[in-house]
C-alpha cells in the first residue's frame, strides 16, 4: 500500500513535465556556486502572495499529483529595473497535496501528504526548510519551449533540499518596476539528484512507474 501511495514532488517547494525521460524544460543541474552579490535596493518577499507549486507524475504522465509549499522568508535585490540577487527559505512542513489531484477511491490525499513529509522523501522533521539562493541572472537570448509565458531571463541558483545544495538553471519571467519585483518560473528537476530516491530503483517492478522528475512553479512578489 505504501508503494502505491507515493510521491508522485521541490519544493522548499518549493519549486512542468515529468514523464520519465528528460523533458524539454528540465533544468540544468550542477555544483553549488557562489551566491550573487546584493546590489541596489533590498525588497522583502510578500509571504501572503508568494508560493511554490509542485507537480509530479507516474511515468508516462499518469496519475499526476500536485500541491503547494509556502515561502517562510525571502528578499531580493534590485538595481534600476534589474534583479541582482535573492534568497528564499521554503517551509517544507507546509507541504500540501491538493485533494483534487487524488481521485482514486482507495487513496487519500492526507496519506500522500504524510508520506511526502516522511523520511522516504523530504523528512521534514529533520529538514523543516529548504532554500534557494540566486547565483546569477542573465538575459534570455531565445524562447525556451515549455518555459513560463513571457520568460525573459535565465536564473541560476543553489537549491538546497535535505541539506544538499545543487546549482540549477532555468528560464524565468522577471519584472522590476516602481519598487516592486515579480519572479515567475517553471522547470523540472530530478529528485534523485538530491538523494530523494524512494521509488527510483528499477530493480523493483513495483516502483517502475514512479517518475523521478518534479515539476516546480515559482511565483514570488516582493516590494520595499
Amino acid at each position: 500500500m505504501k508503494k502505491l501511495n507515493v510521491f508522485t514532488l521541490a519544493a522548499v517547494t518549493l519549486f512542468l513535465t515529468a514523464c520519465g525521460g528528460k523533458s524539454s524544460n528540465e533544468t540544468t543541474t550542477g555544483k553549488e556556486q557562489k551566491v550573487a552579490e546584493k546590489k541596489g535596493d533590498v525588497l522583502a518577499v510578500n509571504l501572503e502572495t508568494s508560493k511554490v507549486d509542485w507537480k509530479a507524475f507516474h511515468k508516462g504522465g499518469f496519475s499526476p499529483r500536485w500541491g503547494t509549499l509556502a515561502i517562510k522568508s525571502g528578499e531580493v535585490s534590485v538595481e534600476g529595473e534589474e534583479l541582482t540577487a535573492g534568497e528564499f527559505v521554503i517551509d517544507m512542513q507546509s507541504l500540501k497535496v491538493d485533494p483534487a489531484s487524488v481521485t482514486e477511491k482507495d487513496k487519500k490525499y492526507s496519506e500522500l501528504e504524510s508520506h511526502l513529509k516522511s523520511a522516504d522523501f523530504f523528512d521534514v522533521d529533520k529538514n523543516p526548510t529548504a532554500d534557494f539562493k540566486i547565483t546569477s541572472v542573465t538575459n534570455l537570448d531565445a524562447p525556451v519551449k515549455d518555459a513560463v509565458e513571457g520568460a525573459n531571463k535565465t536564473v541560476s541558483g543553489n537549491l538546497t533540499l535535505k541539506g544538499k545544495a545543487l546549482n540549477v538553471t532555468f528560464p524565468a519571467k522577471i519584472t522590476v518596476i516602481n519598487g516592486t519585483a515579480t519572479i515567475q518560473a517553471k522547470f523540472t528537476v530530478n529528485r534523485a539528484d538530491w538523494d530523494i530516491k524512494f521509488g527510483a530503483s528499477e530493480s523493483d517492478p513495483a516502483e517502475w512507474m514512479i517518475s523521478k522528475n518534479i515539476e516546480i512553479g515559482i511565483n514570488v512578489n516582493a516590494k520595499k
